[in-house]
């Protein structure tokens, strides 16, 4: 019986095939008037092309390719800048020279090698902090110094209420020197990392940068006239009193646009030098009215006259960009202009520092009092 079966089975299948393949050959029959159809429209389109003119061929041919290319050149461009973007997230860049960055990233033309790319990622930007480049110095000579001056703001400020005559005063007065300083470090670094990453955030940034310059200098004044004009509270207010206007008025100045450009980078240091300068007429006052010799002892006018002097020296210097301005190309990534002026400003703080803290000191020392003959 299973070999009938199998044998039935076997002749169906077979039956089935046998119809499949009739049925297939009645299609092509009846599809064979189309199909001929098409061959001849498709032999007739080719002799028709054949007879046209060659320089009718061309012109079709030119339309198709220009056609064909634009979108073409569109898309590849498209997947270039993506590329790019992609490359500046990830902090895969190359430094490029002065000549091929644009106009928005040019400041220094006696830099010529070294330069970030414009990287429009804030990510890639903080990542160049460590690679070396144009930057690397401007960046960590403030970003150390704000770790330095956050330290010693914090040690100062915590210290006991014993060691100071008038604590909470002098405390306000010590923590406006230290917000000063360490707010300008921080507006510094931060500039100089993020500035490539685009024409607005460079321009914001460099106005906060300014900005920072000018409270570090007001800063400075309010320990110095607080401790020097200790026992002459009118002319200590009337100081404190223009200093705060002129440091205010610098940074309204700092926030007109064109004021971050290369062309006023000597009306900046103008600016900032004046500010500083300012400083002459309550020394001259405390030297004449306390003599030269208390004036440079117990008034720690030493201190302050080299701190003048580092300031004035870097501000100097970057107005003039030197040493890169005699030798283009050989101070492109460390001791450029700038970085000698960053370097200098910290110095000069930490001077400024160490000459109120023995202020500080003396008058501590005095419990109080404003004059104590045996210490001259």
């Amino acid at each position: 019986m299973s070999s009938r079966k199998g044998s039935s089975s076997g002749q169906d299948s077979v039956l089935a095939s046998n119809v499949r393949a009739e049925a297939d050959a009645v299609e092509l029959t009846e599809l064979g008037p189309l199909l001929e159809v098409k061959r001849a429209a498709a032999n007739s389109s080719i002799a028709d092309g054949q007879t046209c003119s060659a320089p009718q061929e061309e012109e079709e041919e030119e339309e198709e390719v220009r056609v064909l290319t634009l979108p073409l050149q569109a898309h590849h461009a498209m997947e270039k800048m993506e590329e790019f973007v992609y490359k500046m997230w990830e902090g895969r860049w190359r430094v490029i020279p002065y000549d091929v960055l644009p106009d928005w990233l040019k400041d220094n033309d006696y830099l010529l090698h070294g330069h970030r790319p414009p990287m429009p990622s804030f990510r890639a930007c903080f990542r160049s902090i460590f690679r070396i480049h144009t930057e690397t110095g401007n960046i960590w000579t403030h970003l150390l110094g704000f770790v330095l001056f956050l330290f010693l703001g914090v040690l100062t400020l915590l210290r006991p209420n014993m060691y100071f005559m008038a604590p909470l005063q002098e405390k306000v007065v010590f923590g406006m020197f230290f917000l000063g300083a360490v707010l300008c470090l921080s507006f510094s670094w931060l500039f100089h990392t993020v500035y490539c990453h685009s024409e607005k955030v460079s321009r914001t940034f460099s106005k906060l940068d300014y900005s920072g310059i000018a409270l570090l200098i007001m800063g400075s004044f309010v320990p110095w006239l607080y401790y020097s004009f200790y026992c002459s509270p009118q002319p200590r207010l009337i100081y404190l009193s223009i200093v705060c206007v002129l440091g205010i008025t610098a940074i309204v100045v700092s926030q007109w646009d064109r004021f971050s450009t290369p062309k006023h980078r000597p009306t900046r240091a103008g600016v900032f030098l004046g500010l500083g300068l300012s400083g002459i007429v309550p020394t001259m006052h405390f030297t004449i009215a306390e003599g030269f010799v208390k004036a440079t002892t117990v008034g720690q006018m030493g201190w302050f006259f080299l701190m003048g002097s580092m300031y004035i020296t870097g501000a100097g210097l970057y107005a003039a960009r030197i040493p890169e301005r005699f030798f283009p190309g050989k101070f492109d990534i460390w001791f450029q202009s700038h970085q000698i002026f960053h370097v200098l400003v910290v110095a000069a703080a930490f001077v400024h520092f160490y000459g109120v803290s023995n202020l500080q000191e003396f008058r501590y020392g005095l419990e109080g009092g404003c004059t104590d003959d045996t210490l001259l």
